[in-house]
């Protein structure tokens, strides 16, 4: 065992290396990768961005290998960030200096943005001229998040993402737990945290449970304790409420007095989440919550996977978005046309690729329907759970002003990082949210 544990911590650390490593102060966290040809035979050349690390960048750099060599028009030129929120950094400065790339790849949070202030282009003349597109064929609940209030679509999901939770199978069964009576409750979960940390003492650093550091976690815990971060009409913050207040201060209490769980935060890119997922691979963690996508990272021999819990006697509540793709509206239009092609390969046969080796939940119907598919899912179990949870899942609220989830952000570090206790944390920052709000709506 010690010696397979041994292999597999090599292979996540290589993977940590090469997937999440953006430079330092100073350096240039970009990367280029060259995945076709040079823009042979007249192709149009296209930048794409997009920041994956693991598994998930060696499937984008695969998918766009087979893109460039399935036809003869198109050439993509992978840009890699060091992270989500890098390229959207990036993609606004490239915009101000107008030395854009024609698409890129991120959070549905970042499409929405970029749409309302003009940075992305609107896609229905584009979806209309395809008559192969098959609009009706991806997921509503997935486009809903790529569409404006009018129903014009200015991003494509490229596969839906979900945070589940992962645990050791070998350590369950050598301290007697059943995995459905531990996921029914967080409560449940600390009781196992525990008794994992009590039989495993003797491993150094070892924590009975790790949730996923920031905000995501903390946020399912609230909902599934019947808690929202803003009312029903958008306009009052609520996520300083008891119920909010109290699944927070719990989680506080766990990892900072507690410290039956732990977690990692800070690093470049996703080195925090890697060490997460380390911990785990290697022995010195009953088990975390994270991402579908994480699936393609983790040695199921000895890891299962598990609908998240739900705070006391209430139902989970986690929630369920699209990683989404966009076309860049100042970039020239013959790269636009390409890019929507490499857009629309991404959306349909990326998303069934992507899914099959990382965990992610596909956003086409069809996509369930494709005997490789179902072959897979036979094989590879794990991978219904997060299909499972998004039929459960609730869609993510979009703060329309991006101040009400910074100060959210900024609170759930308070409490996690500092120790600060939750009231303290969520009122302070609640302050700062509802005046944003009220900015917001009176500009309405």
């Amino acid at each position: 065992m010690r010696k397979k544990m041994a292999m597999l911590l090599a292979m996540v650390t290589l993977v940590t290396t090469a997937g999440c490593g953006g430079s330092g102060e100073g350096g240039n966290s970009s990367a280029k990768t060259d995945n076709g040809n040079e823009g042979t035979n007249g192709a149009v050349e296209i930048e794409f961005w997009y920041g994956l690390g693991g598994i998930l960048g060696e499937t984008m750099e695969e998918t766009i290998a087979e893109f460039n060599a399935s036809q003869d028009e198109v050439v993509v030129k992978g840009v890699v960030q060091s992270s989500y929120d890098e390229t959207s950094k990036m993609l606004q400065a490239a915009v101000a200096s107008g030395e854009v790339p024609a698409c890129y790849l991120g959070t549905h949070q970042t499409a929405t943005t970029f749409a309302e202030k003009g940075v992305v282009e609107y896609l229905d003349d584009y979806i209309a001229a395809d008559p192969d597109f098959d609009k009706d064929d991806i997921i509503d609940a997935f486009l809903d998040y790529c569409r404006d209030d009018e129903g014009h679509v200015y991003s494509l999901p490229a596969w839906g993402t979900t945070q589940v939770v992962y645990y050791r199978k070998d350590m369950f069964e050598e301290v007697g737990l059943d995995p459905d009576e531990v996921f029914a409750t967080w409560q449940n979960v600390a009781d196992a945290a525990r008794k994992l940390q009590e039989h495993y003492s003797d491993v150094d650093d070892f924590f009975g449970f790790e949730p996923m550091s920031g905000m995501d976690c903390l946020m399912d815990m609230a909902y599934s304790n019947g808690a929202s971060i803003v009312s029903e009409d958008g306009k009052t913050v609520t996520f300083n409420s008891d119920k909010f207040v109290e699944a927070l201060e719990t989680a506080r209490q766990w990892i900072n007095e507690e410290k039956i769980m732990g977690i990692h935060f800070g690093g470049d890119g996703w080195e925090y989440w890697y060490k997460t997922i380390d911990d785990v691979m290697q022995g010195r963690a009953g088990g975390y919550v994270g991402s579908s996508g994480d699936q393609g990272d983790l040695d199921f021999d000895i890891i299962a996977a598990h609908v998240q819990p739900g705070f006391n006697d209430h139902e989970p509540n986690p929630y369920v978005d699209p990683i989404a793709m966009a076309i860049v509206k100042k970039a020239p239009e013959e790269e636009k046309q390409a890019a929507f092609k490499w857009l629309t390969y991404l959306n349909k046969v990326g998303t069934k690729e992507f899914s099959m080796k990382t965990g992610y939940v596909p956003v086409r119907s069809s996509v369930k329907e494709d005997e490789e598919y179902k072959a897979y899912l036979e094989e590879n179990p794990q991978a219904l759970i997060p299909i499972e949870q998004a039929e459960i899942g609730r869609k993510k609220w979009v703060d329309p002003t991006g101040k009400v989830e910074q100060a959210l952000s900024d609170a759930c570090d308070l409490i996690e990082i500092e120790n600060v206790p939750a009231k303290e944390a969520l009122d302070e920052a609640a302050e700062i949210a509802q005046q944003a709000l009220d900015e917001y709506w009176a500009a309405q």
